[in-house]
């Protein structure tokens, strides 16, 4: 009978999975925190009140919250320590720049890249704000309004662009909660919005463009004031704030 020397098997390679690390799960709960309103706008961050809250030391909490203060989203003060950041009204419209800058890009990417696999998810995001907005929940209202526009930059398919829109949401938040009027949202749905759709469709990044700029005019104009005509729908007192979730720390196997 022959012999059959056993073959050498080359050992599969394989990626290491990378797991979130307890800084990265402390820095997301702190940016939903920030979002939902569970930090309010100008409310200290307390090393020892939060790392007990969070179920974590205090060392990682430091690093996570150094994190977020070179995102804008905290501000460190000499002397009185740390704080969620307030953005008033003097620089809305910083903000709506900076997001015309990324947005209108991410237009110009999608239409360049072939604008058809993408409509109908926007269309579904759109017809969602839509129905919202006959209601009375501000928090839900605004919450689809900056789903809207996120997945306008996460379908250019650009990692960077949205990254930065990432933050820019919570900034957007950040603004609304800042208001010395209280948060709310617009209630009729701008025209510039099937505009965009419109424009997407066709092709247009000029349009496209068009109608992001005026419709981010009309919403610095509203924050700040000088524009009081827009019906909208405000966050009732009543509202439950959403609580500080403690981290979920899972060892590495």
């Amino acid at each position: 009978m022959a012999s059959h020397t056993p073959r050498a098997v080359t050992p599969i390679s394989m990626v290491r999975v990378a797991r979130p690390s307890t800084v990265d799960l402390i820095t997301a709960e702190l940016r939903k925190a920030i979002f939902t309103g569970a930090l309010p706008v100008g409310s200290p961050i307390g090393e020892v009140e939060m790392s007990s809250q969070l179920g974590v030391s205090r060392s990682p909490l430091r690093e996570s919250t150094q994190r977020l203060v070179q995102e804008g989203l905290l501000t460190a003060s000499p002397g009185r320590g740390m704080r969620v950041s307030v953005i008033r009204p003097d620089e809305v419209a910083d903000v709506y720049d900076v997001r015309l800058a990324i947005e209108a890009q991410a237009a110009r990417l999608i239409i360049k890249a072939g604008a058809a696999s993408v409509l109908d998810a926007l269309e579904a995001a759109y017809a969602h704000l839509v129905e919202l907005s006959d209601g009375d929940d501000a928090i839900a209202i605004g919450d689809a309004d900056l789903e809207f526009h996120r997945l306008l930059v996460d379908s250019a398919g650009s990692r960077r662009l949205s990254h930065y829109m990432a933050t820019l949401v919570i900034e957007m938040r950040i603004a609304s909660f800042s208001d010395p009027n209280g948060y709310a949202v617009r209630r009729s749905i701008s025209e510039t919005y099937r505009g965009l759709l419109d424009a997407l469709a066709a092709g247009d990044a000029a349009a496209a463009f068009a109608a992001l700029e005026q419709q981010f005019a009309e919403a610095v104009a509203r924050l700040t004031g000088k524009d009081e005509s827009v019906e909208t729908v405000e966050r009732v007192v009543t509202d439950v704030i959403p609580t500080i979730t403690p981290i979920e720390i899972t060892e590495e196997v």
